[in-house]
């Protein structure tokens, strides 16, 4: 049976398919906490309130990035180099959404629309990041290997989530609703292509790495295929809707510890 259970413990259970898995994972984690980090350096002075809680953002991707690769170190692996059609965010940049690097490794801060932008983006790509962790969780809470970091990382993203809930409906309420809704719309149906697109680069590498069968092959490609018609009709409505979250002022305080992991 093709379960979600059953693949990703497949993929655990092989070196080689875990080396990838958290090697494209730590990458991305750690391109995350640089971008949050160069945001919360060139956040506009009007709004340097913000600024903690995008340093903490990027504390917490940072962290996760150390996370992968020490369950790498742990089993004797070390990184390989990440496929560039495997690379999400790279992927994302290219299609436009979120802020450019070019404009991040300058110098001049952002505007406020550059805000709106960045906390939408973000607030698209933590929903995904939350749901992965929620199937994870379900799955591998308690897995003596990797139970420990899905529950850390699980509880971080409820956190980045909410953040990006809390601070867009506050510009909401100041007037910037037309373009928060315009920018979530267009970042949540990039955000789809791209995830389908990954999706299938991955599962083609895993399969490639762990032998698997054509006909499992084709079956999980239809699959990936499904889900993106789905999103494209009425999923990515999830991604654009915000509500006031239970957790309040979710990152602000500092980012917490994975000494265990460090």
């Amino acid at each position: 049976m093709l379960s979600a259970k059953s693949l990703f413990q497949e993929i655990v259970d092989n070196d080689e398919s875990f080396r990838l898995f958290c090697s494209i994972a730590a990458s991305g984690e750690t391109q995350g906490g640089w971008e949050n980090a160069r945001i919360a350096a060139l956040v506009p002075q009007s709004e340097r309130a913000l600024a903690p809680k995008i340093t903490r953002h990027g504390a917490d991707e940072d962290k996760h990035g150390r996370i992968f690769n020490a369950l790498m170190k742990k089993r004797g692996l070390r990184p390989v180099e990440v496929p560039p059609e495997t690379d999400y965010t790279m992927l994302l940049e290219r299609r436009g959404i979120g802020l450019a690097h070019e404009k991040l490794k300058a110098d001049q801060a952002l505007t406020l629309r550059d805000i709106i932008v960045y906390l939408s983006h973000s607030r698209v790509t933590e929903q995904r990041a939350a749901d992965q962790m929620v199937m994870l969780r379900k799955h591998f809470a308690d897995h003596p290997e990797i139970g420990k970091a899905v529950r850390m990382i699980s509880d971080d993203e409820d956190n980045h989530l909410a953040y990006t809930h809390e601070e867009l409906l506050r510009y909401a309420a100041a007037g910037h609703g037309r373009l928060i809704q315009r920018t979530l719309r267009e970042c949540a149906l990039a955000e789809i292509a791209v995830y389908r697109d990954v999706s299938l680069a991955v599962m083609d590498h895993m399969g490639r790495v762990l032998g698997w069968p054509k006909a499992k092959a084709v079956v999980l490609a239809a699959g990936i295929h499904a889900m993106y018609a789905y999103e494209r009709a009425v999923g990515w409505r999830r991604m654009v809707t915000l509500t006031m979250p239970e957790r309040r002022d979710a990152l602000g305080g500092p980012a917490t510890a994975a000494p265990e992991f460090a």
